[in-house]
């Protein structure tokens, strides 16, 4: 019988989105306004999606990182509330898209766009909202800030690629899966993260650092979420734990139980994610073999890690209530195991 293990100490050094929330709350009282506004149209069904998924409860962290960024830097123009929108957009559109590669039922506890209006629907929406936001990148008329989100977009694709050709492969190596969510969840919030200091005509340096300061938040992100939906529950997931197991899907706790495990212990994970026999019961003795082998504590030692790099990316850069909120963020990410 598998357990919920404690994966860490939540109130030891447990972060929080509260300071990101309060410094950006009137810029994104502003992005709310362009979000509703930017996924209007005259096509019925398209709102109707894009509200779906977009009035669904997620934290909007992505556009909240880029608004204190740019702020962080002395940003004063408008330029900022668009670009977080964009990236709203482009997230919103990753998730319409990944629904249907992954077959999803459910979302934020939610049907998902798919199982209301069809694949079609979901993509071609996720279409319309891209195009949204590479409108409103152009309209800030950032060269710089476009190359970084066209960019990312062309990597998330490439991640999404990766993961398809990863999906049910057992024999898929830690470094393979790291690259797979670095490409797929890491890029956004690095180009989410490095477009502040762009439009604020910040130096090099500072761009430097908001870029790896959000490519591995995006890393330690995944990888908790990773280990939440074994040794989770629902409310800190945003989603039904267990759903990975249930879709088949390799992720790092799988990754290392698999690779410690028996012989014996290798077949059920063969039965259980490539021929699709994942009961509640096989999701229990999921969880069993990855306490036995220490998977999901790793998984988060790795986030740890990330989470590390992330807040040393910060360390150079001068003080400021931007910074103290996004250095919260850090540990507010790996706080969500308990």
């Amino acid at each position: 019988m598998g357990v919920v293990v404690s994966l860490g100490d939540k109130k030891s050094g447990a972060g929080s989105v509260q300071p990101l929330v309060d410094l950006t709350k009137a810029d994104m009282g502003r992005v709310n306004e362009l979000i509703l506004s930017k996924a209007g149209s005259d096509v019925e069904m398209i709102p109707e999606v894009a509200n779906h998924l977009i009035s669904s409860g997620g934290k909007r962290l992505r556009p909240m990182i880029t608004l204190a960024a740019a702020r962080m830097f002395g940003y004063e123009g408008d330029g900022h509330v668009k670009l977080a929108t964009s990236v709203e957009f482009m997230h919103t559109a990753t998730l319409l898209h990944d629904d249907v590669v992954d077959e999803s039922d459910l979302r934020r506890g939610k049907s998902t766009a798919r199982m209301i209006w069809g694949n079609q629907a979901s993509v071609l929406v996720g279409d319309f909202l891209l195009g949204q936001a590479f409108k409103m990148m152009v309209e800030v008329g950032s060269l710089d800030a476009l190359d970084v989100l066209a960019t990312s977009a062309s990597v998330i694709a490439e991640g999404e690629v990766m993961q398809l050709s990863a999906a049910k492969n057992l024999e898929t190596t830690e470094d393979e899966y790291l690259a797979v969510i670095k490409a797929k969840t890491a890029a956004l919030f690095s180009a989410a993260a490095e477009v502040g200091p762009i439009i604020a005509s910040a130096s090099k340096t500072d761009r430097q650092a908001l870029r790896s300061y959000g490519l591995n938040l995006g890393l330690a992100f995944q990888l908790v979420d990773d280990a939440l939906d074994y040794g989770g529950n629902a409310k800190d997931l945003g989603k039904n734990t267990g759903d990975d197991f249930r879709e088949g899907k390799i992720t790092l706790p799988v990754v290392l139980t698999y690779r410690r495990g028996t012989s014996e212990e290798r077949q059920f994970w063969k039965e259980a994610l490539e021929n699709g026999v994942n009961d509640d019961k096989g999701l229990e003795k999921a969880k069993g073999l990855m306490t036995r082998y220490g998977a999901l504590s790793d998984t988060i030692q790795r986030a740890r890690h990330f989470g590390g790099i992330a807040r040393d990316a910060l360390a150079p850069l001068d003080h400021s209530p931007q910074k103290d909120a996004l250095l919260e963020v850090i540990d507010f990410c790996i706080s969500r195991v308990n």
